[in-house]
């Protein structure tokens, strides 16, 4: 049984090049930074309400596109295909792929501000400018919605404006395109594609859930989709409403695939506790921070309670060597001995920690201690934003590369 105080922390490397790779300065603000930097280039378009017009359509089509699940799994795709010959440092940086959605951020920015400038600047007939200023003032409140502190106090809010405002701005630009400027209608219908190519998919589909306790629901999907590992899919009970996005548990050798959900609020807390026999899925199965594992010859998977629902497939497959470090409450109680039992099976010499017994560990000793004795080239953590950040962060700051997700979704 591993011990926390055996592990001895070299000191944390605090040299800028390690200060550039904490918060503020993540690859995805350095995306957003650069997405607006960019847009900076055009500022002697600034009285031009044709070249104005297109500035903002180039910068919403982008903003919808680096959020299309096919898009995503491209980016994904091309990231991951680098062999594992390459360069540790280069492979560090492809591995922060999941990082795309400042793309997204810095281009719904821009979009919002050229538009702004746009709608000041604009002279026309009184549907012009109502239209117009409709426009302004839903990404407006599209913006300020997606603050951090709005967006964490109240994500529902924030998920169903995005949703529903996101379709009017679509709806409100095309009626706008067509009595003004009919040549931007092209790539508004691009973006009008790329947002219903999933809902086209949309459908209801039976599951079996069990629950080993009334803290998870161990979900079983066989609707003739076999994701593959690293992937989520997203389920809701009102597909108008409310979407959650979990990892997909495929098996090898069996069809179908398991989700687990764990009790974080009111949505899962009903969940678990209705155990519904059907909900509804859209889209494609979608690649997430865990798919980036090939990149690496050997890495260890640390998660906390439910995390170890996106490292399963991981193991299970074993396509990349690993090893884990599971910290939760009393697992056999909480997940099942089927569940914990499957895992060692694969994993015989992960660390598993049990909190309600030990208390919490030091992960980032934890997952150090671990990387070094098993000679990983990398961490990936499945956790609470919190730890997850103090992780990834603290390893990185050891020479170590580490990954999680960053909620920005």
């Amino acid at each position: 049984m591993t011990s926390v105080d055996a592990v001895r922390l070299p000191p944390a490397d605090r040299s800028w090049r390690t200060i550039l790779r904490r918060r503020p300065f993540t690859h995805h603000n350095r995306l957003v930074a650069l997405v607006v930097l960019a847009n900076l280039g055009f500022a002697g378009w600034w009285g031009d309400a044709e070249r104005l017009t297109a500035l903002v359509v180039a910068n919403l089509t982008l903003a919808a596109l680096v959020r299309q699940q096919l898009v995503i799994n491209l980016f994904f795709r091309l990231a991951t295909s680098a062999p594992t010959r390459w360069p540790l440092r280069i492979r560090w940086t492809l591995g922060k792929v999941y990082h795309f959605g400042g793309l997204h951020v810095g281009a719904a920015i821009c979009a919002t501000a050229w538009f702004l400038v746009l709608a000041v600047t604009t002279t026309g007939p009184p549907l012009v400018l109502a239209l117009t200023w409709t426009i302004m003032a839903v990404l407006g409140a599209l913006v300020v919605l997606a603050l951090p502190r709005l967006r964490a106090g109240h994500h529902d809010l924030f998920e169903r404006s995005h949703r529903f405002g996101g379709w009017a701005v679509l709806v409100l630009f095309g009626l706008l395109a067509a009595v003004s400027n009919p040549v931007f209608l092209w790539p508004l219908a691009l973006v009008v594609a790329s947002v219903a190519a999933p809902w086209l998919r949309l459908r209801r589909v039976p599951v079996h859930i069990d629950s080993p306790s009334a803290h998870v629901a161990l979900v079983s999907f066989d609707h003739g989709v076999t994701p593959f590992a690293g992937s989520s899919t997203t389920v809701s009970r009102n597909p108008l409403l409310e979407w959650h996005s979990f990892a997909n548990v495929p098996a090898p050798g069996r069809s179908g695939f398991r989700l687990t959900i764990s009790r974080a609020g009111d949505w899962t807390a009903r969940f678990i506790a209705d155990r519904p026999g059907h909900v509804w899925v859209k889209g494609i199965p979608t690649a997430g921070v865990g798919n980036i594992d090939k990149l690496f010859t050997r890495v260890v998977w640390v998660a906390t309670g439910s995390g170890i629902g996106p490292c399963l497939p991981h193991l299970l497959a074993a396509d990349t060597p690993s090893v884990l470090v599971w910290s939760t409450r009393n697992p056999r109680r909480t997940y099942g001995d089927a569940l914990v039992d499957e895992i060692l099976g694969v994993q015989p010499d992960a660390v598993v920690w049990d909190t309600e017994s030990r208390g919490k560990p030091d992960l980032v000793a934890l997952a150090y201690e671990a990387s070094k004795r098993f000679d990983a080239e990398a961490v990936i953590c499945i956790s609470n934003k919190p730890t997850t950040w103090h992780v990834v962060e603290e390893l990185e700051a050891r020479g170590i590369p580490a990954y999680g997700a960053i909620w920005d979704s």
